[in-house]
């Protein structure tokens, strides 16, 4: 670490990181703690189902992503600080005591807190994205030490363009108008409201996002602060371990559908690119980006795309090719059919085959369950996965033009140490190399199946290989037996109005002869 600028910039400093409980806190925190040696992260965390913060801390360090660290610095404990806190109430949820030793103690700060459901409520999501990012940005400006601070958005903060720059847009709402309207109005007016209100944003989510920068444009310019926007964030590549990964979002939550064989039919477009970051390199970034934000002098706010289709593209098509290989390399052990998936790209066709593929079979499933005295589960299942799959398409069947320059400065900027440290670089991932672990991660990390279950898991999914084929014959077979049946009837039906027209022509020309004869 003795030639690495990153490493001396965090040497002895105190963070504060919002939203470490989360999926990209939990490696960021990891990160810092193993290739760092920062004095302390005070770690902000909201009590939860009647866990205290003490409690949650025990708990996140209980997480398999930990191991490496507490082999290689077993002595970190004592470098983090639980600080009870909630980004959904105002100024954070901190005490007085708390807020006074955050402003004077913090040297650097990242705010990565943040509600990433995309269908969520959308005065839930500007509290926690809006209001949580302007109390933060408050927190900040009143530190005495500060040196940066990383507002971690989206790469889709801006989605209702087509192209997207590493800047700040203007935007048809103002952030105040909208936040004084939800504050009028119930949950369930706000449900009604949100179509008229987000307009051509597809979610709540990327909604706020997009509040939240323009709130940052107008607030925080005194700060030395950065905003890094992660396109599709996906497993670790390499680490702390390869291929962790702890939730369902965005298309992990179709790969772990496709390899159940609930999921057998998908909106999506394979030619459109898939703008997809492993966790692990976008925590690289991050914490780069912090030392980028600190070492500038001019007042802009520096903005990093951190997207992967500039650099090293990797389209729907080969995201799903791949892992179908591997999910048939490690198929689950709970699996309830083979893994059988189809991407469709054309809305129609994708809702009929729905139909076909998912509800029908569905329906009829859950008829003979509750014959047998069983609970219906299936119908309600496949309409969560709909529901999921309905606000998730938006991203598989468009494609943005991303520029990603200020990432690629950041690199360049690098020394040979800091990039072995943090290479936050896309191009160093090798997309063939990352799916050989991808869904065995799923697998193990996410689905909780080990693979010592791998050899019933195989042999559970030959049998199922055989019954889908002995199905699909089944099912081909009667297809083709009706359409022999209806060209038989239509030849019978054919051939009976010839030998009639026949007679008829027959009986009138000899009508016609007796006739003429008398």
């Amino acid at each position: 670490m003795g030639d690495s600028q990153i490493c001396k910039f965090y040497d002895g400093q105190n963070v504060l990181v919002t939203g470490g409980t989360g999926f990209m806190g939990k490696i960021l925190i990891e990160k810092l703690l193993r290739s760092t040696d920062v004095a302390t992260i005070f770690l902000l965390i909201r009590e939860k189902k009647g866990k205290n913060v003490h409690t949650r801390l025990d708990d996140i360090f209980d997480n398999v992503i930990f191991e490496r660290l507490k082999k290689e610095r077993p002595k970190f404990r004592h470098r983090v600080v639980a600080v009870s806190g909630d980004c959904s109430i105002s100024g954070l949820g901190l005490t007085i005591t708390d807020r006074q030793k955050l402003m004077s103690e913090v040297n650097i700060a990242f705010h990565v807190a943040a509600t990433v459901r995309f269908d969520e409520n959308l005065k839930l999501s500007y509290s926690i994205n809006v209001k949580g990012t302007a109390d933060m940005i408050e927190l900040c400006r009143q530190m005495k030490n500060l040196k940066s601070l990383i507002h971690v958005s989206t790469a889709y903060s801006n989605c209702h363009l087509n192209t997207i720059d590493e800047t700040f847009y203007d935007y048809p709402v103002d952030y105040e108008k909208v936040g004084n309207l939800l504050e009028k109005v119930s949950k369930s007016e706000a449900d009604k409201l949100t179509p008229r209100i987000i307009g051509k944003w597809p979610n709540t989510y990327t909604f706020t996002k997009a509040l939240a920068e323009a709130l940052i444009r107008n607030t925080a310019t005194s700060l030395p602060i950065g905003i890094f926007r992660p396109a599709i964030v996906i497993s670790t590549y390499k680490e702390p371990i390869e291929s962790w990964i702890d939730n369902l979002y965005g298309p992990t939550g179709a790969v772990a559908g496709a390899g159940s064989g609930l999921l057998r039919v998908f909106p999506c477009d394979e030619d459109v690119v898939a703008d997809i970051v492993p966790v692990d390199t976008c925590v690289a970034g991050i914490i780069a980006a912090a030392w980028d934000v600190a070492s500038k002098k001019n007042d802009s706010i520096p903005i990093y795309n951190y997207v992967s289709s500039v650099e090293n593209s990797v389209t729907w098509c080969e995201y799903n090719t791949l892992n179908k290989i591997h999910g048939t390399k490690y198929p689950l052990q709970k699996a309830l059919w083979t893994i059988k998936i189809t991407a469709i790209s054309d809305p129609r066709l994708y809702l009929l085959m729905r139909i076909l593929l998912h509800l029908i079979p569905a329906f009829l499933l859950d008829f003979g369950a509750i014959i047998l005295g069983q609970k219906p589960r299936l119908v309600r299942m496949y309409s969560k996965i709909h529901k999921f799959s309905d606000v998730i398409a938006f991203f598989c069947t468009r494609e943005w033009k991303f520029t990603n320059d200020n990432v690629v400065n950041l690199w360049d900027k690098m020394s040979i140490t800091d990039k072995e440290l943090f290479p936050l670089s896309i191009t160093t991932v090798p997309w063939i190399t990352y799916f050989r672990g991808y869904f065995k991660g799923i697998r193990v990390h996410l689905l909780n199946d080990p693979m010592s279950t791998l050899d019933e898991a195989k042999a559970r999914k030959r049998k199922y290989d055989i019954a889908h084929n002995f199905l699909k014959f089944l099912f081909v077979f009667i297809l083709v037996t009706l359409f022999w049946i209806v060209v038989f009837k239509l030849v019978s039906l054919f051939t009976c109005n010839v030998e009639l027209v026949s007679t008829f022509s027959n009986s009138t020309e000899s009508f016609l002869t007796d006739v003429l004869q008398s």
